[in-house]
């Protein structure tokens, strides 16, 4: 076991963990390249303010960028995640819609080598720019013919979340009973579009779609506050900290703020933990050791009267509220027990 990671008993699902493939046959492309320069903005947003102490005891592969799935199961293991919800990059704005960086196919392989640790993820996007009919097909599939519970829409590459166009895929989505994931906020890596993520979008879409469970990653960051309030209003609406949980170490007031205005606005009960993880395993670490020790400060919660974080609310955000949407028992750890 790694330095002076510790293990703990929270059950944890995972519902952002990334698959991006094979991304040298994309290289030539300028969006790629592109998407690629905005990526050590995202490193220095994130990282900049992590104690020392927290790289030092990192193993020298966790710091590697490894795109075997096998990484993230080892990683899942050394770090007490229970479930991934298995997210294939679409991405094909970088690539003129011409290629997908991996494929639903790709990912159901990935799922089927280990079923018990993996969920299927379709990623179901582009929506309008390939024709919403062939969206509703892809959907309609995967729920009747492998089971699929969870998917994700990732607006930047295509429309506005709350475009109508697209009314007849969420209608579809609230028939079959599925839980939906939508990119929310800026997009941190362009070509994606800012403008098509925005979270007051999903007004709209939680208001004509009560039934449709839709979870909104990354917090809206840095709309949070639009957010919360959207959350606020329409109980089909739920909060995931993906991709933010690192500001627990290296930037936790901000952290405070994010979090304890979700509980505020939305309650324990509908926020979600995450990861975003990308092939790095130091993101599973961050995450979880970040969110597993985090306390809001006690000058913060007298201030804004945020409420303490206590063991029912981790289990809750660390897995047990996914858990509920998916139809997950999760009175067993699927950890090795002396992994």
């Amino acid at each position: 076991m790694t330095g002076d990671f510790q293990r703990d008993d929270y059950f944890k699902v995972d519902p952002e963990p990334h698959l991006l493939g094979d991304l040298t046959q994309f290289a030539h492309y300028p969006g790629v390249q592109m998407w690629w320069r905005a990526i050590d903005g995202c490193k220095r947003a994130l990282m900049t303010g992590i104690p020392p102490r927290y790289l030092q005891q990192l193993d020298a592969k966790d710091t590697e960028k490894i795109s075997d799935p096998e990484a993230l199961l080892n990683a899942m293991d050394k770090y007490g995640v229970d479930i991934a919800c298995l997210l294939p990059e679409s991405m094909m704005d970088t690539t003129g819609f011409s290629e997908r960086w991996c494929s639903n196919g790709a990912m159901a392989r990935i799922v089927e080598s280990h079923p018990d640790r993996f969920m299927y993820q379709p990623n179901i996007s582009p929506i309008k720019h390939r024709g919403v009919k062939n969206a509703v097909w892809e959907l309609e599939y995967w729920v009747k013919e492998k089971g699929a519970k969870i998917f994700k829409f990732y607006a930047p590459e295509d429309t506005y979340i709350n475009d109508p166009e697209i009314w007849p895929f969420y209608e579809k989505a609230q028939a079959l009973g599925v839980v939906l994931d939508f990119h929310t906020g800026f997009s941190w890596v362009p070509p994606g579009k800012s403008k098509y993520a925005l979270p007051i979008l999903l007004d709209d879409v939680a208001r004509d779609f009560p039934g449709l469970r839709l979870v909104a990653f990354h917090m809206g960051y840095p709309y949070c506050d639009d957010l919360n309030m959207v959350a606020m209003g329409h109980p089909n609406v739920f909060l995931c900290l993906s991709l933010l949980v690192p500001w627990a170490i290296s930037a936790p007031r901000k952290f405070a703020k994010i979090i304890g205005e979700a509980l505020r606005f939305a309650g324990p009960d509908r926020i979600i933990w995450g990861t975003d993880y990308a092939g790095i395993g130091m993101q599973l670490r961050f995450a979880v050791e970040g969110f597993r020790s985090f306390q809001i400060p006690d000058d913060m919660r007298e201030g804004y009267g945020y409420p303490a974080i206590t063991d029912e609310m981790r289990r809750k955000i660390f897995g047990e509220n996914l858990a509920g949407l998916l139809g997950i028992d999760c009175r067993k750890r699927r950890i090795p027990i002396n992994g």
